[in-house]
């Protein structure tokens, strides 16, 4: 019988790569700590309309991507392709947008039915970020801060820049659409043929096409940020002077769009060139009309999202890692009965200690053995006349000399948090 494979595009995280993972969550979730996010928990399945709505029918998430189904009752259900809708959602469901300043944050997996790939799969993994009520640029500027800070925080500022843009407000874009839609007409058989279908659907996305060719067009083609209004504009501009007294740096880039249709005014990206054609590692901006879409009162909103797997491979390139192997290596020719008994002394004795037990048996070389590849430091040694006398034996296994000493076991625990101080500190 064939075994059982995971589904392509959809991978499991095994316990050599767990460490990483719990790592760069806890810088995350202590960064958005200090800006004062609060967590937030949404379901991976919603109603199809979540998304349809805030989304937009005409995008490639909805038309191709999407994870959607009926349910036995007739409903219409989806995976979440995004965190933000269903964010939104619960916002308004249980009225969290009633205080200007909401702050939170969200992690989880998504996902997208889309041709797998180095640093894009079938179901990956998000933290985000959202602000609600604010339609002022300094919650955009605290926003990109905290991104700032989480790159230093990880050793990352060198390899990742920032890009922002304007999308203007709704009625900018309209105008600006219709100009653009002049231009590209003339010019449809030369566009790849993604980009002669979003000629009619949403021309914006026509800026991501990764074709040379349309990629040339584009160059030359109108430019949003003729068409701001005066608020718009002034939004951004203060954006920009609150960058440059933050110490931020930035490249405006004109062609930043984003692909879904929540988005206005303010949008910007952490980009990296080590990571390929992946190179986006967080991306957002602000979406002054969202909640409305979603049925709620108007309420302006901002938020990113980035990508784990691609923070962790970025983390990866420049040389990063967490390992996670027990500080003590208990081997025993005594009853399990009383390694184990001692075992949870030591637990309880030293609150952290990663402590794992020769539980097999066998001889003492092999449960040495054991000891050695487990990566442990210290090694606990339980033989039976010794334990008798109320001794067991403590070796440094990384010591050249390989010397032991003999301790009273209830001595144990309080010698043993004292060699481990550094490691439990980790």
């Amino acid at each position: 019988m064939n075994t059982i494979q995971s589904i392509r595009g959809m991978h499991d995280i095994l316990p050599d790569q767990t460490p990483m993972w719990q790592w760069l969550e806890s810088r995350l979730r202590e960064t958005f700590g200090a800006y004062d996010f609060r967590e937030i928990r949404v379901p991976v399945l919603e109603k199809a309309e979540v998304f349809k709505r805030s989304i937009g029918e005409a995008t490639d998430v909805v038309e191709k991507e999407m994870y959607a189904f009926e349910d036995r009752n007739g409903d219409l259900l989806s995976l979440r392709p995004e965190g933000t809708a269903g964010v939104v959602r619960a916002a308004i469901q249980h009225g969290l947008l009633q205080t200007p300043g909401t702050k939170v944050w969200y992690q989880g997996p998504m996902f997208r039915h889309e041709r797998p790939q180095k640093g894009r799969q079938r179901q990956f993994h998000q933290f985000g970020a959202e602000v609600f009520g604010l339609d002022v640029p300094a919650a955009d500027a605290e926003l990109i801060a905290l991104g700032e800070r989480l790159w230093r925080e990880l050793g990352l500022s060198g390899r990742i820049r920032l890009e922002i843009n304007t999308l203007g407000d709704r009625e900018d874009r309209q105008r600006y659409r219709r100009k653009l839609i002049e231009y590209l007409e003339p010019r449809r058989e030369q566009l790849d043929a993604d980009s002669q279908r979003r000629l009619e659907t949403n021309p914006l996305r026509i800026f991501d096409s990764k074709s040379e060719t349309t990629r040339e067009i584009m160059a030359d083609a109108p430019r949003l940020a003729d068409e701001l209004g005066d608020s718009a504009r002034a939004h951004f501009s203060e954006l920009r002077t609150l960058l440059d007294a933050l110490g931020i740096e930035y490249r405006l880039n004109t062609g930043l769009v984003r692909g879904l249709d929540y988005y206005c005014r303010t949008v910007f990206e952490w980009v990296t060139d080590d990571l390929g054609a992946q190179g986006t590692v967080c991306a957002g901006g602000r979406y002054n009309d969202l909640v409305a879409m979603q049925g709620g009162r108007d309420t302006p909103g901002i938020g990113f999202a980035l990508g784990v797997e691609r923070l962790l491979s970025l983390l990866e390139s420049v040389g990063a890692s967490r390992r996670q192997q027990p500080h003590v290596f208990i081997v025993s020719r005594v009853e399990p009965a009383d390694m184990l008994r001692l075992a949870e002394t030591l637990r309880d004795a030293a609150p952290g200690l990663r402590l794992a037990c020769a539980l097999g048996g066998g001889s003492m070389r092999a449960q040495f053995k054991r000891a050695d590849r487990s990566g442990a430091r210290w090694c606990v040694i339980l033989g039976e006349a010794e334990f008798e006398r109320g001794e067991a034996a403590i070796k440094d296994l990384r010591a050249e000399q390989g010397d032991q000493e003999s301790v009273a076991i209830d001595e144990l625990p309080g010698r043993l948090a004292t060699f481990l101080a550094d490691d439990l500190g980790d």
